[in-house]
């Protein structure tokens, strides 16, 4: 452990200085493109990564009817792009139904602009959106509850990052704070 801090107080400080700053959320290496999407969008327009080719596209999956890793999710979300003053124009949150049978445009494009009237939702026939959560990793399962036709959902709770080129870069695991994702968009919004 001496030597190799031996080594690295004789490095100059500009050797240090020149390391590339690093994603918070885990890293895609390499990056590879994102699968691409055509979904019915709440703002009334087709929903696709085409469509914001040139802006980074922060990629959610969740339901309306979440009582605490949804909204908790988008909250941090919309603190994050307020916190990137203008640059926020620059960055898009797609927000993606597990839970089609309740979630229709209404209810999504209600449901998001509580939180950013810039956030886009999708939603679209259950095998279409199955299909969808598949190609991106995403588990979604219904869990009955005893009240008659009650349920919930598990589903995968991390924020997939998609640069300007519609690569998968990273993916943030729940729980991280606005900060993280205002430092990994910063980062990806700096690369063209």
């Amino acid at each position: 452990m001496k030597r190799r801090a031996v080594l690295l107080a004789a490095l100059p400080a500009s050797a240090l200085a020149s390391t590339p700053p690093r994603l918070k959320a885990g890293v895609f290496e390499p990056a590879q493109p994102a699968p691409e999407f055509s979904l019915k969008g709440s703002d009334g327009a087709t929903l696709s990564l085409a469509r914001f080719k040139g802006k980074v596209v922060m990629l959610v999956f969740g339901f309306t009817l979440c009582p605490e890793v949804c909204p908790t999710t988008l909250a941090t979300l919309a603190q994050a792009r307020k916190a990137l003053g203008a640059a926020a124009a620059d960055v898009q949150v797609v927000y993606v139904t597990v839970d089609p049978e309740r979630d229709d445009i209404a209810r999504i494009r209600q449901y998001l602009a509580a939180f950013d009237p810039s956030f886009v939702g999708a939603t679209d026939t259950p095998p279409k959106l199955a299909d969808m959560r598949k190609r991106y990793g995403v588990v979604a399962e219904k869990i009955p509850k005893p009240q008659a036709n009650a349920y919930g959902m598990n589903h995968s709770t991390s924020v997939w990052l998609i640069d300007r080129a519609g690569k998968l870069r990273a993916m943030m695991p729940y729980g991280h704070e606005a900060k993280d994702f205002v430092h990994d968009l910063k980062l990806l919004l700096a690369t063209k």
